[in-house]
C-alpha cells in the first residue's frame, strides 16, 4: 500500500496525455490467488501531446510478468518497472503495440478495488484510479480505447462470465474444467469504465424494445436463492429505459445490459459500459426484507446508472475535476425520473432535505470545495455531497433561469456536439448559452466557487402608496483557499399572498418596468450584491413565499412573523414552500429552546404551531406530503442552524420537548391518522401506498412521544403483527429510542428472525448505534464482537460505526469526547484494510469547529491523533489534515 502522500494534482497543470490507446485486448485468467492479466495495447502518440515524450503507464501494487514491445523484449535501459509505474524512455513515433502480463491476487485486495473476490465472486471496481491495480495503463478518462476482453475461469468456481459490451464468443477449453467468454465493447471509454465478473450466479431476464425497434436482452444476477428479490430492480430498469427515451431522447446502444449485485462495494452502484455492478443493498428487495424507502432508493440508483449510459459514458470527463459534469448532471436525471414516478413535491423536499444536511456542512466547515475543484490530492476523497448534490443543484437552477425548451435544446446540443468525447464543465455550459441565447459566465462562478450562498430579504409595504418593497442581497462566508466571493446568479422563484390566502396578480401588481419581463416568470435573478424590486397596486401588506420550490442551493433569512409563516403552512401554493414554512416555524421554537434547555429549564412551545399542524393533518390529500410536514428538523439540522458553540444534548432536549408537545396536543389526531392510514390491502411500493405508510408512521412516532405507554403498546403491536419491513422497522424504530425490557426483547426476536438476511441485519445495526443514551457506544463495542459483524464489509461498517457516527449526534459527540476517540480508533484500524471507507468515515468530523469549547477540544485532539500516525493512507491522511486545516 501507497504510504506517501502524493503531490497535489491541479486543474491548471492538465495537458492532454501523450500518448492515445486506440484499442484493448486482455486475456484475464481468473484465479483466487494468483490472476493472470495479459494486455495487448494498440498506441500511438497523440498529435496534441509533447512529440518524443517518455510512454508513463498508471499501475498499483503490481507484479508484471513480461513487457513487450512490438512482439520484442526492451532493450533493459529503456524500460524502469516497479509496482506503482511503467516507463519507456524511447518509443516510436508512429502506431506500436505493447503487450504486458501481470499477476494480481483477488483474494488478498481488502480495498475493494482493482480486481477482488466478494464472497466466492470475481468482480472489479476501477472507478476512479483501479483500473492500474489490475494492468499498467493510461488511467486517466480523456483516454478512450475500443475493449475486447476474454474472461477464462474454472467452471466449478464461476460458471457465469460478464464483461462490458456484448458477448461475441464463449467456449470451454477441453480437458482442462475451464471455459471462456470474450466480451467486445464497440464504443471507446475510459479503463475507469472496465469491468468484469465472475463466479456462481443466479439471475432474472427480461427485454426491452427501444423506440427504433431493436431488442435489448435484460440481465440482473444476484447470489443464487436471491432471484425473487430482483425482480423490482428489473421493473425500474425498464421504466427507466423508458424514461430516457421520452425525456431526454436517449436510446440504449448495445445488444445487452446487465446488473450484477455483490455484496462488498464501497460505492453505492458503478455504471460500467453494458455492465452496471451495484451494491446488493440497491437491487435487492422483498415486501417482507426491504422498506418502501428502500424501493425508492432501488428505483433510484437503478435508474442514476443506467442513465450514466449518455451522462458519464457515452459523453465522459476529461479528467476527474469535471466529476460534477458526470455524477451531478446525472442525480438531476435521476431526481427528475423519481419525482415523476413518485409525487414530486415530496421528491423535492426529500433532495434539499438530503442537501442540507449532507452537503450544507460540507460547505460550512474545513472540507469544503467547489462543485469543480482546482485541485486535490486523493481523487476518492472528491465523491461528496457537494459533487454529487449540489452539482445536481446547479443543474437545476440552470432549468430554472433559462426555461424548459431552452434547456432541453441545450441538453440535446450536448448530446449530439459531445458524443464519443471526454468534456468539461465549458463544454456543457456552452451548450445551454447557444440555445438560451444569454452569456453564462456569471452562472459558471457556481463551478468555481465553494461556500453555500446567504439571501436576505427585508420587506417594506407603504399602506399610503400601496407599494410592496422586497430588498434582496447576497453574501458567501469565506472557504478554504477562498476569502472574498464574486456575487452569484440566484434565481429566487417566488409568489405574493394575501392575507385570505389568495395570490396576489403580479401582472396587475405592476412592478418596475425593469422587473416586468423576469416577474412575469415569477423569478426574479439576484445577480448583484443588492437588489431592489417595488411592486405597485397592492391594496394589503401580502406575504412573499420566496425561493420557490428551492430555486438555487441558498439559505434565505426573511423577517416573516410567525403569522407570516402560518400563513404560508395553510395557503401557499408551492408545496416545497408550505413545508418550508412549517420548518422554519419549528426550527424558530426549537433554536430558542436550546437556550433555555443549556440554563436547565423546561421551554415552552406556542399553541399556534400545533394548531397549525392540526390544520395539516385534517387537510390532508396528499399522506406523504404531510408525513413530510408533521417532521420536525433534524439534530443535525438545528446544530447547522445555530452554527457556533453548539452543543449537541441540548439540541436533543429541545427536540424531544418540542416532540412530546406536539404528541400531547395532537393525540386524538395522531390516533385517528395512525388507524385511518392502516391497510389490509396486500403491500405494494407504489408511491400513493408508500404515502399512506409514511404518514401511519409519523403519526405513531408522535402520539409515542406524546403518550409513552400508549404509543409503545401500539408499536409493540405493529413490530409483533407487521407483514411488511416498512412497518415492521418503523415500530422497532420508535421501541429502541425508549429503554425497557420491550426494546431487547423486540431487537432480539428481529434478530431471530432476520440473522439470514444481512441487508436486514444492517437496519438491525443502524437501529442500536442510533440510540441517543450515554451507553450506546458500549452497546456498539460489544456489537462489534457480533458475528454478524465485520469492519471489511463495507455496508456492515457503515450501518454500525457510520450510523453511530453521522446519526447520533448526541453520544458520538459526547462531552467526555469518547466517541471522537472511538471513531480515530477504528479509522486508524480500518485504513490498512480499505483507506477509502476509512476516510468516509473520519469525515463525521467535518463540522468540529461549529462545536462548544468543550467538544471541540476533544474532537480537535482525535484529528490530530489520527493526522500523527505515520504510514497513513492518502485517502485518511488527506481528510485528517484538510480537517484540521
Amino acid at each position: 500500500m501507497r504510504t506517501d502522500l502524493p503531490q497535489p494534482v491541479r486543474l491548471a497543470d492538465y495537458r492532454p496525455s501523450d500518448y492515445l490507446i486506440d484499442r484493448v485486448e486482455l486475456d484475464i485468467r481468473l484465479h483466487a490467488t494468483a490472476t493472470r492479466v495479459q494486455s495487448k495495447l494498440s498506441l500511438r502518440p497523440n498529435p496534441n501531446g509533447v512529440p518524443g515524450a517518455p510512454l508513463v503507464l498508471d499501475g498499483d501494487d503490481l507484479k508484471a510478468k513480461y513487457v513487450l514491445m512490438n512482439g520484442a523484449q526492451l532493450d533493459p535501459s529503456n524500460l524502469f518497472l516497479t509496482p506503482d509505474q511503467l516507463r519507456i524512455d524511447v518509443v516510436p513515433n508512429e502506431p506500436f503495440h505493447l503487450e504486458i502480463e501481470t499477476e494480481v491476487d483477488p483474494t488478498a485486495n481488502t480495498r475493494l478495488m482493482g480486481l477482488y473476490r466478494s464472497g466466492s465472486a470475481y468482480c472489479t471496481q476501477c472507478e476512479a484510479e483501479g483500473f492500474r491495480r489490475i494492468t499498467y495503463f493510461l488511467d486517466r478518462p480523456d483516454v478512450l480505447s475500443v475493449y475486447t476482453t476474454r474472461i477464462e475461469a474454472d467452471f466449478r468456481e464461476a460458471q457465469v462470465l460478464l464483461g462490458n459490451g456484448n458477448r461475441i464468443e464463449s467456449g470451454t477449453i477441453e480437458g482442462t474444467g475451464r471455459h471462456y467468454a470474450i466480451w467486445h465493447d464497440p464504443f471507446p471509454k475510459p479503463s475507469y469504465l472496465f469491468a468484469l465478473v465472475g463466479g456462481i450466479l443466479g439471475s432474472i431476464h427480461d427485454r426491452f424494445i427501444t423506440r427504433s425497434g431493436r431488442e435489448v436482452a435484460l440481465g440482473i444476477y444476484v447470489e443464487p436463492g436471491k432471484e425473487k428479490a430482483a425482480a423490482y430492480a428489473m421493473d425500474a430498469l425498464k421504466r427507466s429505459m423508458a424514461w430516457d427515451e421520452e425525456v431526454f431522447g436517449r436510446e440504449y446502444d448495445l445488444d445487452v445490459f446487465n446488473i450484477v449485485a455483490v455484496s462488498d462495494f464501497n460505492m453505492g452502484a458503478m455504471e460500467n459500459k453494458g455492465l452496471n455492478i451495484f451494491n446488493d443493498k440497491y437491487v435487492l428487495a422483498l415486501p417482507e426484507t426491504a422498506t418502501d424507502t428502500d424501493y425508492a432508493q432501488i428505483e433510484a440508483v437503478i435508474a442514476h446508472e443506467y442513465f450514466h449510459n449518455w451522462t458519464g459514458n457515452r459523453i465522459t470527463c476529461r479528467d476527474w475535476f469535471q466529476l460534477c459534469l458526470k455524477e451531478g448532471l446525472t442525480v438531476f436525471r435521476d431526481h427528475e425520473f423519481s419525482a415523476d414516478m413518485r409525487s414530486r413535491a415530496v421528491r423535492r423536499i426529500a433532495d434539499v432535505r438530503t442537501l442540507r444536511s449532507a452537503q450544507f456542512p460540507e460547505d460550512a466547515g474545513p472540507l469544503a470545495h467547489n462543485v469543480r475543484p482546482d485541485t486535490y490530492l486523493e481523487i476518492n476523497n472528491f465523491y461528496t455531497a457537494t459533487v454529487y448534490e449540489k452539482g445536481a443543484e446547479l443543474i437545476r437552477m440552470l432549468k430554472v433561469l433559462i426555461g424548459d425548451e431552452a434547456f432541453r435544446q441545450g441538453m440535446d446540443l450536448y448530446f449530439d456536439r459531445h458524443d464519443g468525447t471526454a468534456a468539461t464543465i465549458e463544454d456543457f455550459i456552452a451548450c445551454f448559452a447557444e440555445t438560451a441565447k444569454r452569456d453564462l459566465n456569471q452562472f459558471s462562478l457556481w463551478y468555481h466557487q465553494s461556500g453555500t450562498p446567504l439571501v436576505q430579504v427585508e420587506t417594506a409595504y407603504d399602506e399610503q402608496a400601496q407599494t410592496y418593497t422586497l430588498d434582496l442581497t447576497q453574501s458567501c462566508k469565506p472557504t478554504p483557499g477562498q476569502e472574498t466571493k464574486q456575487p452569484f446568479v440566484i434565481p429566487v422563484a417566488f409568489g405574493l399572498i394575501a392575507r385570505d390566502g389568495t395570490p396576489v396578480d403580479l401582472q396587475s401588481s405592476g412592478p418596475d418596468a425593469a422587473d416586468e419581463k423576469e416577474c412575469a416568470r415569477d423569478l426574479i435573478e439576484l445577480t448583484t450584491e443588492r437588489r431592489r424590486i417595488v411592486f405597485h397596486a397592492v391594496p394589503e401588506r401580502p406575504v412573499p413565499s420566496l425561493l420557490r420550490g428551492f430555486s438555487a442551493p441558498v439559505r434565505l433569512e426573511t423577517a416573516l412573523s410567525e403569522a407570516d409563516l402560518l400563513t404560508l403552512v395553510a395557503h401557499d401554493s408551492d408545496p416545497f414552500n408550505r413545508w418550508q414554512a412549517a420548518q422554519t416555524y419549528a426550527t424558530r421554537q426549537l433554536v430558542r429552546a436550546v437556550e433555555v434547555v443549556r440554563a436547565g429549564h423546561k421551554p415552552a412551545y406556542d399553541e399556534a404551531f400545533i394548531s397549525a399542524l392540526l390544520r395539516v393533518l385534517d387537510q390532508s390529500s396528499d399522506p406523504a406530503f404531510t408525513a413530510q410536514v408533521i417532521t420536525l428538523p433534524g439534530e443535525a439540522d438545528l446544530a447547522r442552524e445555530i452554527g457556533n458553540d453548539v452543543d449537541p444534548a441540548a439540541i436533543h432536549g429541545a427536540r424531544v420537548a418540542l416532540r412530546q408537545a406536539i404528541g400531547e396536543g395532537l393525540k386524538p389526531n395522531l390516533l385517528k391518522i395512525y388507524q385511518a392510514m392502516t391497510s389490509e390491502e396486500p403491500y405494494s411500493p407504489d408511491a400513493a401506498s408508500a404515502g399512506r405508510r409514511s404518514l401511519r408512521n409519523a403519526a405513531l412516532d408522535l402520539f409515542c412521544a406524546g403518550s409513552r405507554d400508549e404509543g409503545l403498546e401500539l408499536a409493540l403491536k405493529q413490530f409483533e403483527s407487521a407483514t411488511t419491513m416498512t412497518d415492521k422497522i418503523a415500530a422497532l424504530g420508535i421501541l429502541t429510542q425508549y429503554a425497557g425490557t420491550s426494546r431487547e426483547k423486540a431487537l432480539e426476536a428481529f434478530y431471530a428472525t432476520h440473522a439470514a438476511e444481512a441487508l436486514v441485519i444492517d437496519k438491525w445495526f443502524i437501529l442500536q448505534a442510533t440510540i441517543p443514551e450515554p451507553e450506546t457506544l458500549n452497546r456498539v463495542k460489544s456489537l462489534m464482537q457480533h458475528p454478524a459483524f465485520s469492519l471489511h464489509n463495507p455496508n456492515r461498517t457503515r450501518s454500525l460505526i457510520g450510523a453511530f457516527a453521522t446519526g447520533n449526534q448526541t453520544q458520538f459527540n459526547a462531552a467526555d469526547g469518547s466517541g471522537y476517540d472511538f471513531l480515530a480508533g477504528i479509522v486508524l484500524e480500518l485504513d490498512p484494510l480499505n483507506p477509502q471507507v476509512a476516510a468516509r468515515l473520519l469525515s463525521a468530523f467535518r463540522s468540529w469547529r461549529s462545536l462548544e469549547t468543550g467538544r471541540r477540544t476533544f474532537a480537535e485532539a482525535a484529528l490530530r491523533r489520527v493526522a500523527g500516525v505515520a504510514g497513513l493512507s492518502p485517502d485518511v491522511k488527506d481528510i485528517a489534515e484538510r480537517s484540521l486545516g
